[in-house]
């Protein structure tokens, strides 16, 4: 596979060199996150579809590596900000300080202000801190002092979460985790790719040594090269349908919004263009359902006492809406 020069793409890039760029950051995260290939695929379509990523998994899987990782792979400006019970929502977005030489307020931007923000477990910040991140992830500004000010772009937020039954950790409310695109899990890695793991770190391989790919001009042409994929009527139709059918699964207190149905559209999008592919098929859909619609669920206490979780109503959507077939 052949590497992509940084800045190389541009908004004329055709949809086959776009998929070779999106292939090249996979292969390049690949180098250090190994034995992960879903995981590192959910988080280039995040990017490509403008959305956020939420890592929530169990300590010292490769959430952060993964994040980090993606990050010098892009070759942009990127800040890691570690959540604690401290942290203040003026670290995050900035603060206005007084400047007696010029009598004015003069503003300190924080480090919010980074085409990729990791938002490092999350979940051991206290809610208010949690949400000054819902404006940035919304509006991709950050409002300060009466001030708007505007984020770069692209602007993409990689937050880490350790499961919320750990000592130290607040649950995200459900209008942050709405804000996420895509949710996903490493989980343990197989025995060969830990060996693998330990190995490259006894000989010492560092993030710092993945040759970047791609820069934020070339990022920003992949973002249109997926927003011109075309999505058929009777896939829309589809996406609306599997959503909807959340609303009134039994079992669920709170089913996906429209807000749902974009996100899996754009992610469907993304796909097809990692595929190689100027259309989405019913099976990017079905690949996606689950990391882009299972955390906007909310099942009741009872179902969920009985095994019920978000990605299990996902698959039985699947299973009960009928998928459009090709003509």
């Amino acid at each position: 596979m052949g590497s992509t020069n940084a800045g190389a793409a541009d908004d004329s890039q055709s949809p086959r060199s776009a998929t070779a760029t999106a292939l090249d950051i996979v292969a390049a995260v690949g180098q250090f996150v190994r034995g992960k290939p879903e995981a590192i695929e959910l988080a280039v379509i995040c990017l490509i579809a403008e959305g956020h990523l939420l890592l929530d998994d169990v300590p010292g899987v490769g959430k952060t590596s993964l994040a980090r990782a993606l990050a010098q792979a892009t070759s942009v400006h990127w800040n890691r900000i570690q959540f604690t019970p401290d942290l203040m929502p003026s670290d995050i977005t900035g603060v206005s300080v007084w400047d007696p030489g010029t009598s004015t307020f003069v503003f300190h931007p924080g480090p919010i202000f980074a085409s990729i923000v990791l938002a490092d477990e999350i979940n051991r910040a206290t809610p208010r801190t949690q949400s000054a991140l819902l404006e940035a992830m919304e509006e991709r500004t950050v409002s300060i002092d009466g001030t708007t000010q505007r984020l770069p772009v692209p602007f993409m937020v990689i937050a880490t979460q350790n499961p919320v039954d750990m000592t130290g950790t607040y649950a995200l409310p459900e209008a942050q985790l709405d804000r996420f695109l895509i949710r996903g899990q490493l989980g343990y890695p197989d025995l060969q790719s830990e060996i693998t793991v330990v190995s490259d770190h006894h000989h010492g391989a560092a993030i710092s040594q993945i040759a970047p790919v791609i820069d934020a001009a070339g990022i920003d042409a992949l973002i249109h090269a997926a927003r011109s994929v075309e999505v058929s009527p009777p896939v829309i139709d589809y996406i609306v349908r599997l959503v909807a059918w959340t609303r009134t699964a039994p079992g669920v207190q709170l089913g996906a919004s429209p807000r749902g149905s974009i996100a899996l559209l754009r992610a469907a999008r993304a796909r097809a263009l990692l595929y190689d592919r100027g259309f989405v098929l019913p099976g990017d859909v079905q690949k996606l359902a689950g990391a882009v619609l299972a955390h906007r669920l909310i099942v009741d206490v009872d179902s969920e006492s009985r095994g019920t979780s978000g990605a299990s109503i996902i698959a039985d959507a699947i299973a009960a809406v009928p998928a459009p077939q090709p003509r």
